[in-house]
């Protein structure tokens, strides 16, 4: 309980320990009875007719009086979630894929061998069943089984019935556990299915190839991050995890392929947050003769695709506490405007961008409004800082932030009319980045250009800069046409479809510290 002290802990943590040691001995005392029947308490396999969900579809909608007129006969098989025992009867619920169905075992109706190891039975256990399928007086689908079989034996016991797996580190540590106990995990991961399902539907409907690109990359690049590095033996070479596929991407535009894509994992050594994991997802596309404007209103098109499949239709969905709107345009802000208008509320005074175009009148401004900058940083980059601390929390509402500065976005083509702006966004919902997009820059002559400014800001301590990579370099030497590519985060967009606060709750298995010495498993 939060405030109670350590000491007050104490006594009843001892008791649960004590509780759970118990029923693990009781449980191995089952299993040892089980063998000591001749029953083998984790058999090779057992033959469904029909799993317990499509049992329900078929048979959920029938009466008492039609099911005992068809008398359908089946055999299923799940994980016990509750049993309640009445002398001779008892009833199990099963439960499988998110489905559940309640079955009934009387004494007189199962062989001596089936009662036996019905006995045995705990919460937890796989067990297979067969039987008619009939309502009960209650009006409950119900299997009466006239065969009964131990499939597998949990020897650990569940979390309580009424009170599930809340400990939230638990859940992550054991999502094992957390999808047994805990339908509505179950439900976020269906959800990311069906996101990354109508992604790829929308995407191979429009022409799009999907391809797969390596996680292992010589260079570190395609995004300004910190990588992880790790060394091939047989070759002796250092390499890194990818921290984007993008210039692989390009390069196969380069090689013809007009319209690709990639749900990849990316790999980051950076900061742990309930926004960051160091290993992510990203759907990353491509499209020659595109650029950054249109991407923006085929981003649109494909969210708002996506929001209606997985919100069943409706156009607006909770975040917390707040409702988001999937409808089509999203408001559209230039960055130096946003900037220039939260720094000007801020001092109470007019911001112009000139000031934010002068080094050194940007960094006089970041100063008067406590914004921290790096060393070095030029007028660009300076803006894009008062950019993350003073507009990024406003963010709610689906917004395209537009016109960078050249100087954060080195694989971005410049603006014809402006050199110090890029043709890129970034996509916010509820004051997160969930897209980033640009005309991609094609001229070899630039592109090493600005790899080599990338190398001084390396050699300067930035640890994030982008390094060179001549191969990607020669490939743009063979001619990369106009293209728009375009990164969209998955873990954070199934964050808002599903409304959950933190990235490790869409994430199967989030990288997590190792568990305390001496703590009890699982926590």
């Amino acid at each position: 309980m939060r405030g109670e002290s350590a000491p007050a802990r104490a006594p009843a943590r001892a008791a649960s320990d004590a509780r759970t040691h118990e029923q693990q001995r009781e449980r191995r005392a089952s299993l040892a009875r089980l063998v000591e029947l001749g029953v083998d308490p984790y058999p090779p396999r057992f033959e469904r007719t029909a799993t317990i969900g499509a049992l329900v579809a078929a048979y959920g909608t029938r009466s008492g009086a039609e099911l005992e007129e068809l008398a359908p006969q089946a055999a299923t098989a799940g994980r016990v979630v509750s049993i309640r025992s009445f002398g001779k009867a008892s009833f199990l619920v099963l439960a499988a894929d998110g489905k559940r169905i309640q079955t009934y075992v009387r004494r007189d109706s199962v062989s001596d061998d089936d009662f036996k190891v019905f006995r045995q039975i705990d919460v937890g256990d796989h067990v297979g069943v067969a039987g008619r399928v009939f309502r009960t007086r209650t009006d409950e689908l119900t299997v009466w089984a006239s065969d009964v079989a131990m499939l597998a034996k949990c020897l650990e016991p569940l979390p309580e019935k009424w009170h599930g797996l809340t400990d939230v580190e638990t859940r992550y540590r054991q999502r094992y556990l957390d999808l047994i106990v805990n339908d509505d995990s179950r439900r976020v991961f269906e959800t990311r299915a069906r996101v990354l399902a109508r992604l790829r539907a929308f995407l191979d409907a429009r022409g799009y190839l999907e391809v797969e690109t390596p996680m292992m990359h010589p260079v570190a690049g395609g995004a300004l991050a910190r990588p992880f590095v790790t060394h091939h033996n047989t070759l002796d070479l250092p390499l890194f995890l990818r921290v984007a596929p993008e210039l692989y991407l390009k390069r196969l535009v380069v090689g013809g392929l007009e319209r690709v894509y990639e749900i990849n994992r990316n790999f980051r050594n950076e900061g742990i947050s309930t926004r960051h994991n160091p290993e992510f997802t990203m759907l990353e596309f491509y499209e020659a003769y595109s650029h950054a404007e249109a991407l923006m209103t085929l981003t649109e098109e494909m969210l708002s695709s996506v929001a209606r499949e997985v919100l069943t239709g409706a156009e607006t969905g909770p975040f917390g506490e707040e409702t988001i709107s999937w409808a089509r345009p999203f408001r559209r802000l230039r960055l130096r405007d946003a900037v220039r208008e939260a720094a000007s509320e801020r001092l109470g005074k007019e911001v112009t961008e000139a000031e934010l175009r002068q080094r050194d009148e940007a960094a006089g401004l970041a100063a008067r409004l406590e914004v921290a900058v790096p060393a070095g940083a030029g007028a660009g980059r300076i803006a894009a800082a008062l950019f993350e601390e003073l507009c990024e929390d406003a963010l709610v509402q689906p917004t395209f932030v537009y016109d960078f500065p050249t100087e954060v976005s080195p694989l971005s083509k410049q603006r014809p009319d402006d050199p110090d702006t890029v043709e890129r966004f970034e996509l916010y919902i509820a004051r997160m980045e969930i897209a980033n997009a640009f005309t991609e820059l094609n001229d070899p002559a630039e592109q090493r250009r600005r790899f080599e400014a990338q190398l001084a800001e390396r050699a300067e301590g930035d640890t994030e800069a982008h390094a060179m990579d001549d191969d990607y370099l020669r490939a743009l030497d063979y001619g990369l046409p106009p293209t728009g590519g375009e990164g969209i985060g998955i873990d954070r967009l199934v964050m808002l479809l599903a409304n959950r606060a933190s990235i490790r709750d869409v994430i199967l298995f989030p990288l997590l510290r190792p568990a305390r010495s001496g703590s009890r498993r699982g926590e």
